[in-house]
């Protein structure tokens, strides 16, 4: 009898590391009721945002995993079987499933689509044409209303979505400036991705560098929140925008933290500041994909992937959301 992996939340993880949280498990070939599909993976992708998932809070997007369940994510795959009238055997498709070999998706509750298998490489379904494109090209352009001239910083800009964030504002005509940590990630920004200066939050200064920015930080990409969100708000320009995608700063525990120190620039300053979700624009995705595979066709965008092999080596990939140890998308391939 074949046998499906996947990994189960046991408990709710206290601080950085999830691995006392989750155990790998084995089950029989999951059988289909009337309307789901099965997915055999061939990519899972791993994004900071889940961790909130494994929490008890209520208030996210996405209510809080139960205990002794699958863990879910995005998966990329074709579909092994079909009970659906959409999906047919053979079909790449993306959607939400579970970290698992195999998955079973009701679509309209996974937002399950199929994708273009004719694309160069198929990871670009979880890269530029993927939800971090989407939330990239929908951050800077219509949250952050990014125009040509404007001065744009980008937290975790050698992240996931901070990479595809940084390129969607070069192309728009800005001046992009990226927050990331360690000189190798900075060195990577400024020589392979073209940005205007990468400053290192782990060594320098990161209110000092922003003060030297001529006329302040018109758009600011925030995917971290915290103390850095801190030391950027002094530094906005009058009239600034912030766009908030992430928290990456406050994912350990329940995601909660305080409110920033320097609260009072948000009025001296005039900012806005606006908080969005990929469900926000989830309607627009084949208005968005077709912008980002017309760039990404043009050679104007593109994203490094880091790939760890086998869906026993989960948590090694995922633990490197948390340590910076990636630059770029991090994929676990299955198959």
């Amino acid at each position: 009898m074949t046998m499906n992996r996947y990994w189960r939340l046991n408990s709710r993880p206290e601080g950085s590391d999830v691995s006392g949280a989750l155990s790998l498990e084995s089950e029989p070939m999951p059988q289909l009721a009337d309307g789901e599909v099965l997915v055999k993976s061939a990519y899972l992708s791993m994004d900071a945002g889940t961790r909130m998932w494994m929490t008890e809070r209520e208030d996210s997007y996405q209510p809080p995993l139960q205990l002794g369940t699958k863990m879910v994510g995005l998966v990329l795959g074709h579909v092994a079987a079909s009970r659906h009238e959409g999906f047919v055997e053979g079909e790449l498709v993306r959607g939400f499933g579970q970290w698992a070999e195999y998955s079973v998706l009701q679509p309209d509750l996974a937002g399950l689509v199929t994708v273009d298998d004719s694309v160069d490489d198929i990871k670009q379904h979880f890269g530029v044409l993927g939800f971090n494109g989407w939330t990239a090209l929908w951050g800077i352009k219509e949250t952050a209303g990014v125009k040509a001239g404007d001065n744009v910083l980008v937290s975790a800009a050698a992240g996931a979505t901070g990479v595809l964030a940084c390129q969607v504002a070069k192309i728009l005509g800005a001046n992009v400036y990226g927050l990331a940590g360690g000189p190798d990630k900075c060195r990577w920004l400024e020589e392979e991705l073209g940005i205007t200066k990468a400053i290192d939050y782990k060594k320098d200064d990161i209110a000092a560098e922003l003060a030297k920015v001529e006329g302040g930080i018109n758009a600011y990409f925030d995917n971290v929140g915290g103390p850095i969100l801190d030391a950027v708000l002094p530094n906005m320009a009058l009239y600034g925008r912030i766009a908030l995608c992430g928290l990456l700063a406050q994912y350990e525990g329940d995601g909660r933290g305080r409110g920033p120190d320097h609260f009072d620039q948000i009025l001296m300053k005039r900012l806005r500041i606006e908080g969005f979700f990929s469900p926000d624009f989830m309607d627009q995705g084949e208005r968005l994909t077709a912008q980002l595979k017309s760039w990404l066709d043009e050679g104007l965008i593109d994203t490094p992937f880091d790939v760890t092999d086998g869906i026993e080596n989960v948590l090694t990939a995922y633990e490197k959301l948390f340590t910076g140890g990636n630059i770029g998308k991090v994929l676990v391939r299955i198959s």
